[in-house]
């Protein structure tokens, strides 16, 4: 099965290749512009030199099966546009882009071409968030902190709150029935979001805080006297009474605590089946995140 990946940044290094380098049955081909990265990346998954490709056009010409696209937002739409009109079947890095337009018309190519497309919402299959999708959801509560790191509105929530978009998208019990953004500007720069979806019986909260002088990601969910806490997708906390603690186990790798490691499996076998996935339900969250920056930038006018 040959695999490209596009963009050898940090995601790529840190998270995807370690996956795609060690699964078997896999032919891997990189792409980047960087002559030196493509060498480094290359020779430390000891790849061959016809598998190292300084163009997407010498990487589509390999009649790839699947890609990964890890570069950098703002090209998306361009590369994932030439992967799909390829029909390769096409997995890539949230946001799909930065503008809903350009979201809405990749959906649309893939659904066309009848071509898989996947966007990397990682913590749907991270283990600790999605055993909470068995727990009671009468509140759900979301913080993803990051210390000195406020941001143009746009680029944050569709970079970074996106995940505390989907998330909460993912938990949520039923239908949403009211959408409520209140946040922070200052000199059009974004300090602190929060979300909040409510429904029959349910409500859920999404924080962002970039001054909060603590890189964190806390997730909560309770209902009918009980609790369960995630605490940085490792520690999972479960209250009943007292407060019962599970931790990631010491050999568990990060790729699979994080929910890459079953992200990546997820898409390759459906791949390997033939089944075609669908990007609609990312494009909802994309969709939401608009609404959230045009509140932001409404209430910073």
């Amino acid at each position: 099965m040959k695999v490209g990946c596009i963009g050898l940044g940090d995601i790529a290094q840190k998270a995807y290749l370690p996956v795609l380098g060690a699964l078997p049955g896999i032919e891997l081909h990189l792409q980047t512009r960087t002559p030196a990265t493509l060498d480094r990346v290359g020779d430390g998954l000891h790849l061959p030199v016809d598998h190292r490709h300084a163009t997407l056009d010498a990487l589509l010409a390999q009649d790839l099966d699947a890609a990964f696209v890890h570069a950098p937002t703002a090209v998306h739409p361009q590369i994932v546009t030439r992967l799909l009109e390829a029909g390769v079947p096409t997995y890539v890095d949230k946001p799909l882009a930065y503008e809903l337009a350009d979201s809405e018309r990749l959906v649309a190519l893939a659904e066309e071409r009848d071509v898989s497309l996947a966007v990397g919402f990682n913590r749907r299959h991270a283990p600790g968030y999605a055993q909470c999708a068995d727990h009671p959801r009468e509140l759900i509560l979301m913080q993803k902190n990051r210390i000195g790191l406020p941001e143009e509105p746009r680029t944050m929530v569709l970079d970074d709150f996106i995940h505390v978009v989907d998330t909460l998208r993912f938990l949520v019990p039923g239908p949403v029935d009211d959408v409520t953004v209140r946040a922070r500007v200052e000199d059009g720069l974004l300090h602190h979001i929060v979300l909040q979806l409510s429904g029959d019986g349910f409500t859920a909260l999404g924080v962002m805080n970039r001054l909060s002088g603590s890189t964190e990601e806390i997730l909560e969910v309770s209902g009918q006297d009980t609790k369960r806490q995630v605490l940085n997708l490792a520690e999972v906390i479960d209250h009943k009474g007292q407060p019962t603690v599970r931790r990631r186990g010491d050999w568990v790798p990060v790729a699979r605590q994080r929910g890459i490691e079953q992200a990546v499996l997820a898409f390759l076998d459906a791949v390997r089946a033939g089944k075609v996935l669908s990007a609609r339900d990312a494009l909802a969250t994309h969709e939401l995140c608009e609404r959230v920056v045009r509140a932001v930038v409404d209430r910073a006018a």
